[in-house]
């Protein structure tokens, strides 16, 4: 691989997972992973308050990592990223899955 192709990869890749980086929003991925949800519907899985989730989605949203979709007065959320869901879902099966010990 080029340098100069190899940078832009890493730029891209640094930027994926800068956004990514906070507990909150890998866990408000997580649950989208499953399909679309309402910032309600996330904030109670999560046990958090709505707003909280809702800056989160926010940042997500400004990074492309999430889209979303009115329906009357609700806001569903969806991933929009196939990086950030690969990610995601390997995350879940390496710390969520039957064994929670990265190093088993």
């Amino acid at each position: 691989m080029k340098i100069d192709v190899m940078d832009q990869a890493a730029e891209s890749a640094a930027h994926l997972l800068k956004a990514m980086a906070s507990p909150v929003r890998l866990k408000i991925l997580c649950q989208l992973v499953d399909g679309e949800k309402s910032v309600g519907q996330i904030a109670d899985l999560l046990g958090v308050r709505d707003a909280l989730v809702s800056q989160h989605l926010a940042l997500l949203r400004k990074d492309g990592l999430v889209s979303n979709r009115r329906e009357a007065q609700t806001i569903f959320y969806s991933i929009a990223s196939t990086s950030a869901e690969s990610i995601i879902r390997t995350l879940y099966a390496l710390y969520c899955g039957a064994s929670t010990d990265p190093e088993s």
